[in-house]
């Protein structure tokens, strides 16, 4: 396959004259090849934006192909299978995953696969009574601990758009996107320069996914947090659970960012962890479509056109302002976990039709502001969502203020055209006053050259929403390079709750990742 890059067409230009652009670029007849769109991008740097394309092309004669690659922007390609090696070593029990986000679920789907049949417990429920509980917290401010935006069948990612954007650059993002067109996921993430499932398509995909796995052997069990280890003599022996002991030797940990009672657990067994570098925050939310005048300008609204979608970063001394997941045409979500905590994330739905455009914007705050204590970092969390609680007035309502007044420090949320849409409401704070005065100055020296980036960012009625503290895992579980943790034989950590991963590509790689790992040194059951 030749892979035919930066094609540069005007919006009103098909695909199919991307496709003969392409042909021609190789001086091949029509007809003569196959030729697919492989990526589509915006560049709306200069004047009026074009459509870049990156067009797939595959000849009957793959020596004709290598003779074709020298060209520019031409290059040949190959997709890489999947390989799994089989370990000597047989399994006594079933191996056991814990957790039920993007790594847990391509890890238990590959051993699936391969014959292991799996036991996946998962402290949430099943998707849809999942969406119930959160119904009922965005609208009443009931809490489930267990049942939320961070926990239940898909993991925090579940409410966060689907983005499926990553700068890993593995060969196994292609298995992952395969996997999820198979399972109903929109058919564009195939080429999309940033794509997206939506929300509510992700929820179904995540749902035949999970069915795959139980249909190969697989038992998936909800509501079933792990509770502890036991080990002997360094090795896993089982795992216990509110319902009984499951013996085990091999134990996949795909716990989340936010599994921070399991983080203590570990720490009191002894298993190495440090803190690792992660970002607070809050939520920015603007017109979907001053966004869209901003990036596109005269051309905005165009049909060829995705809704408009930023960037953003500067960096403050040694620390870093930037804007993160963000959610075009969508909106602010309550993402407490824990009782007396105000989170926000932000989701978008397929269709990204809602009014507002919402982003995190965060700082950098890394291992050498806790002196690399993994439970310091946690703590340092804690601490903000639960000023964030009590700014709110106590009853998760979050505390909001307006742009204008976060660059003055004046905690006031004079609303203009801009509704905040955070489910369970807002209440005028200072937000920067919830934050430590260095975390607080660096945003506001980035989000003033944010502006001079994106006109209008710091618009007056821009909302902000606080706090965001759960941008990834403030934790890293130590393993070595067969993806055993340090401390005990037969314990994969993975994901990014383990520290080793950022969203829903990248955990589900390293979800592959494991399922490698222990497929290499064990045979199953």
């Amino acid at each position: 396959m030749l892979l035919v890059r930066n094609i540069r067409l005007p919006l009103r230009a098909s695909k199919a004259e991307a496709c003969g652009e392409a042909m021609r670029r190789l001086g091949l007849a029509p007809g003569s090849a196959h030729a697919e769109i492989s990526k589509i991008s915006v560049d709306a740097r200069h004047g009026e934006p074009t459509l870049v394309y990156t067009v797939a092309v595959t000849l009957p004669d793959e020596s004709a192909e290598m003779r074709l690659a020298g060209r520019e922007n031409v290059s040949a390609a190959r997709r890489t299978p999947l390989e799994t090696v089989r370990g000597t070593v047989r399994l006594e029990h079933r191996p056991v995953v814990c957790g039920l986000g993007p790594a847990g679920l391509f890890c238990a789907l590959l051993l699936a696969r391969e014959g292991y049949r799996p036991i996946v417990l998962e402290r949430g429920p099943s998707v849809d009574d999942r969406m119930r509980a959160i119904e009922r917290f965005s609208s009443q401010g009931e809490l489930d601990e267990n049942a939320n935006v961070q926990f239940g069948e898909g993991g925090a990612g579940t409410f966060s758009d689907g983005k499926l954007t990553t700068r890993i650059g593995s060969p196994l993002c292609d298995f992952v996107t395969q996997t999820l067109l198979e399972h109903g996921a929109p058919e564009e993430i195939a080429w999309q320069a940033k794509p997206h499932i939506g929300t509510d398509r992700l929820r179904g995909v995540i749902r035949s996914i999970r069915e795959e796995i139980v249909r190969l052997g697989g038992e998936v069990h909800f509501n079933t947090p792990v509770t502890d280890l036991v080990l002997r003599s360094g090795r896993l022996a089982a795992v216990r659970t509110p319902d009984g002991e499951i013996a085990c030797e091999a134990l996949v940990l795909a716990v989340g960012h936010s599994a921070r009672d399991t983080f203590l657990r570990l720490a009191e067994l002894g298993f190495p962890l440090r803190a690792k570098p992660f970002s607070v925050g809050f939520r920015a939310e603007h017109l979907q479509e001053d966004i869209d005048r901003a990036l596109y300008r005269g051309a905005a609204g165009h049909p060829a056109l995705p809704k408009g979608e930023y960037q953003l970063s500067h960096h403050v001394g040694d620390r870093c302002v930037y804007t993160f997941c963000m959610c075009p045409g969508g909106q602010v979500v309550a993402a407490a976990s824990e009782a007396g905590g105000v989170v926000t994330n932000g989701m978008s739905y397929h269709a990204r039709d809602g009014k507002n455009a919402n982003a995190a914007v965060v700082v950098s705050v890394n291992e050498k502001d806790f002196g690399g204590d993994a439970l310091r970092a946690i703590a340092f969390q804690r601490e903000l969502e639960h000023k964030a609680f009590a700014a709110g007035g106590g009853n998760y309502q979050a505390p909001a203020e307006t742009m204008a007044s976060f660059l003055s420090g004046s905690g006031e949320l004079r609303l203009g055209r801009i509704r905040p849409t955070y489910p369970l409401g807002v209440r005028a704070a200072d937000l920067g006053a919830l934050l430590p005065q260095e975390l607080a100055s660096a945003l506001r020296t980035g989000l003033s050259a944010f502006e001079r980036r994106l006109r209008g960012y710091t618009a007056p009625d821009a909302v902000l929403t606080g706090l965001e503290t759960r941008t990834s895992s403030p934790v890293r579980i130590l393993r070595t390079e067969n993806g055993e943790s340090e401390f005990a034989k037969g314990v994969y950590p993975c994901g990014e709750g383990a520290g080793y991963a950022g969203g829903i590509m990248s955990a589900a790689v390293d979800g592959v990742r494991a399922a490698q790992w222990m497929i290499a040194a064990y045979a199953p059951v």
